[in-house]
C-alpha cells in the first residue's frame, strides 16, 4: 500500500482546494481573468453534458455511459494545452477532450446510443474514436507519434488512460517503444483511484508517475482537480514532445465521483465518506472560489453560464432522441477494405434471418 508521504510527494499544484493561487518553481504560470472564466465555462458545460448523458442512459435512451464527474479539470486543463494540429488518442471517458476538440454532442452520443460505429471524423477533429479495449490505443498512439516524427511534423500526440490501464501489457509496451524511439507522445494517466472496483493501492506500490523513470523518460504528478496545474504541466510536456525531447508520463491525481459506468454500483466497494472527502476538492467549485475571491467573475457571469448549461442540456436531450436508427445491414460495410468470403457468408446468413421478420 502507498505510504501517505508517497501520495503527496511531488504533487504539482497551483490552485488549492480553497481557491488560493500558489506558485510552483517548476511551472511558472500566468492566466488572465478571461482565460480563467473560459476554463470555468468549459468545465461547467462538460459536466452538464455528462450529467445529461447519464440521465439519458437511465431513461433508456443510451445503451451505456461512462461518466467523468470529478475529472473535469484534468481533462479540460490538458485539452486546452493542445494545439489544433496535435492528435488525441482517448479511452472511453474523455468527454472533456471531445468537447474541446469541437466534436458535436450528437456525434459523441451516437456511439453510446449504438447508432454509429465511430461517431466522428478522427482526422477532422484530430481525435481518434473511443477505445473500450483497455490500454490498446496507447500502442496506436506511439505508432502514430513515430509516424509524426518521421514526417518531421511539429505535432504532439496525447494518449489518455486510467490507472487501471497501467496494469495492462499494452501500456507498458507503449512506454518501451516511446522511450526507445524518443516519440513525441504524452501519456496522460487520469488516476481516479478506482479501476472499476479495484483501488489503485492494489495495483501500484509506488505512485504511478514514478514508473516513467524505469522506461527512461520523465514522469510528473499533478493535482488533477486543479485546472491551472493540469494546463501548466500538460503545456510543458507537449512542448517537450514537439521539440523532439521525447515522451512524458503525467499522472493526474483526481477522483471518479460517480460510477465507473452506468452499469456499475460504486456503493458496493467504496465508502460514502471517501466520496464526500473528494467532493470537498471538486475542481469546478475550486475554480469558482478563485474567481469570486479575486472578484474575477460576478453573479451575472454565473447566472448566464447556468442558462447556457440549461440550453446545452435541452439540446443534448433533443439531439440524442432525434438520432436515426441505423440500418442493421450496414454493420458489414466497413469491416474490411475489400471483399471477404467469410464476411460475405455471414452477411448473407444475417440478411436471411432478417427476412424472417418481413410481413
Amino acid at each position: 500500500m502507498l505510504a501517505k508521504s508517497d501520495r503527496v510527494t511531488d504533487l504539482v499544484q497551483l490552485l488549492t482546494p480553497e481557491g488560493e493561487r500558489i506558485d510552483h518553481p517548476g511551472y511558472p504560470f500566468e492566466i488572465s481573468a478571461e482565460e480563467a472564466r473560459a476554463l470555468f465555462r468549459d468545465m461547467t458545460l462538460v459536466r452538464r453534458l455528462d450529467l445529461e448523458a447519464m440521465a439519458l442512459q437511465r431513461q433508456g435512451e443510451l445503451g451505456l455511459w461512462a461518466p467523468l464527474l470529478g475529472q473535469e479539470a484534468a481533462q479540460i486543463g490538458t485539452a486546452r494545452a493542445l494545439r489544433p494540429e496535435d492528435f488525441v488518442f482517448p479511452s472511453y471517458r474523455e468527454h472533456g477532450f471531445a468537447y474541446c476538440r469541437g466534436i458535436p454532442p450528437a456525434n459523441l452520443l451516437e456511439l453510446w446510443r449504438c447508432t454509429s460505429y465511430s461517431g466522428w471524423d478522427a482526422e477532422k477533429f484530430r481525435m481518434a474514436g473511443y477505445t473500450l479495449v483497455i490500454g490498446a490505443h496507447t500502442l496506436q498512439a506511439v505508432g502514430y507519434a513515430m509516424g509524426v516524427q518521421r514526417d518531421g511534423a511539429a505535432e504532439a500526440v496525447l494518449a489518455c488512460f486510467g490507472d487501471g490501464a497501467t496494469s495492462q501489457g499494452d501500456v507498458n509496451e507503449a512506454f518501451v517503444w516511446a522511450a526507445a524511439q524518443n516519440a513525441p507522445v504524452v501519456f496522460l494517466c487520469q488516476n481516479n483511484h478506482w479501476a472499476i472496483s479495484a483501488p489503485t493501492e492494489t495495483q501500484a506500490r509506488v505512485p504511478i508517475y514514478r514508473r516513467a523513470a524505469g522506461f527512461g523518460f520523465p514522469g510528473v504528478r499533478v493535482d488533477g482537480n486543479d485546472v491551472f496545474a493540469s494546463l501548466a504541466v500538460a503545456r510543458t510536456a507537449l512542448e517537450r514532445a514537439r521539440a523532439g525531447e521525447g515522451p512524458t508520463l503525467i499522472e493526474a491525481d483526481t477522483y471518479r465521483m460517480s460510477a465507473h459506468t452506468s452499469s456499475d454500483d460504486p456503493k458496493r466497494y467504496r465508502a460514502d465518506a471517501e466520496v464526500e472527502e473528494w467532493r470537498l476538492k471538486d475542481p469546478i467549485e475550486r475554480l469558482r472560489l478563485y474567481l469570486t475571491k479575486n472578484e474575477l467573475a460576478g453573479e451575472d457571469f454565473f447566472t448566464a453560464l447556468d442558462a447556457e448549461a440549461d440550453e446545452l442540456g435541452a439540446r443534448v436531450r433533443a439531439e440524442c432522441r432525434a438520432l436515426p436508427d441505423p440500418d442493421p445491414r450496414e454493420m458489414f460495410d466497413h469491416v474490411y477494405a475489400d471483399a471477404h468470403a467469410q464476411l460475405a457468408e455471414e452477411r448473407a446468413a444475417f440478411l436471411a434471418y432478417l427476412d424472417t421478420f418481413a410481413d
